[in-house]
């Protein structure tokens, strides 16, 4: 008999799984807090519980989380990327970066990635498999217990897109900010998708208070299809009108997330059409100087360039930031790593 994955239990759905094997709710009330409160990764940690019902805990469950395989460190600004492997021997990668106002930690939602943007290692490979919503959690846990940290703010920008991942990203969501487990605030999770546009209208039904960041990398979908293949799918424009749309209904500030790429989507004209788009949307425009990938044929644009397209968004009334580059020695971008570390199993189990 398959054991239950009890992390990615709600506390409801424990409570009934505590109930079927003849337990009184508290119990699993109980235990909901020694997983997500106390964060503890054994049920022999579970002091407050019979002996006897750990034992029939380890029997008819199992709390099936990441393990670290390697961690790395930035010299420059105190990031630490994470690598940690999940059931099956899948390598997922997990970022904690440090700002003013606390611990932030970008989790993956899916081992690589089906999309197929051509600016992220995340997809190279393709899609292994959805992660659960124990293993996002456990991300988070694991980081925090090793460092000694509390995290604050959880960003769903790792591997994977994680509205492909729906079912599980929201349980996610709800279990990392219940008020008796992490208590995470709701404010503080930013869920990132280069553009399901059905999703978002099905994420915007939740009218959770959490910021939607959505990967445009273009200003029109002539140059977005040159390296966003959702785009073949997804019309500009109805991206532009769901996360629109996402904002009113949710009266929460979507980010769009644009990734300059030199002498591709970087120039005056691109910056002045990008504004005529998203005039009069709720809206913050996070520019993003993209990260060099050894296998596409991309390369960041200029710190010049960058400033001139945030000047001119600026001046057209768009609010924008470019993002802080963190890890960057330690290649902190998405799938780098990951993507490093699985050829080199592959080659050691071929050779």
């Amino acid at each position: 008999m398959e054991k239950a994955d009890i992390l990615s239990m709600e506390q409801e759905e424990l409570i009934e799984f505590i109930r079927e094997i003849g337990e009184a709710n508290f119990r699993g009330k109980q235990i909901f807090n020694w997983l997500h409160n106390k964060k503890v990764c054994s049920f022999d940690d579970m002091t407050n519980l019979s002996v006897k019902l750990r034992e029939i805990l380890k029997e008819k469950a199992g709390i099936y989380g990441v393990k670290t395989v390697k961690k790395y460190k930035s010299s420059e600004d105190n990031t630490i990327k994470y690598l940690f492997q999940i059931e099956n021997g899948y390598i997922i990668e997990s970022v904690l970066m440090k700002y003013e106002y606390g611990y932030t930690v970008c989790v993956s939602t899916q081992a690589g990635c089906r999309m197929g943007c051509s600016f992220c290692a995340s997809t190279i490979g393709g899609l292994e498999r959805n992660l659960t919503a124990g293993e996002i959690l456990s991300q988070i846990y694991e980081i925090e217990r090793q460092e000694g940290v509390r995290v604050g703010h959880v960003v769903m920008m790792g591997c994977g897109e994680p509205l492909d991942n729906f079912e599980n990203c929201i349980k996610f969501i709800s279990i990392i900010s219940h008020k008796e487990g992490a208590g995470i605030s709701r404010r503080n999770i930013t869920l990132s998708t280069c553009g399901l546009v059905g999703k978002i209208y099905e994420l915007a039904e939740y009218k959770l208070p959490i910021t939607l960041a959505v990967s445009l990398h273009a200003p029109n979908d002539e140059i977005r299809r040159r390296f966003m293949p959702v785009a073949n799918k997804y019309k500009y424009e109805d991206v532009i009108k769901a996360a629109s749309d996402y904002a009113e209904i949710t009266k929460r500030r979507v980010t769009f997330e644009y990734s300059l790429i030199d002498g591709v989507n970087d120039s005056r004209e691109n910056a002045e059409e990008l504004a005529l788009r998203l005039r009069g949307i709720l809206a913050h425009v996070n520019l993003i100087p993209v990260n060099s990938v050894k296998e596409r044929n991309y390369n960041r644009s200029s710190d010049k360039s960058v400033r001139a397209f945030s000047r001119i968004l600026m001046e057209r009334g768009i609010e924008n930031a470019v993002r802080r580059r963190l890890g960057a020695d330690i290649n902190a971008a998405c799938g780098q790593l990951r993507k490093t570390v699985m050829e080199n199993k592959k080659k050691n189990i071929e050779h």
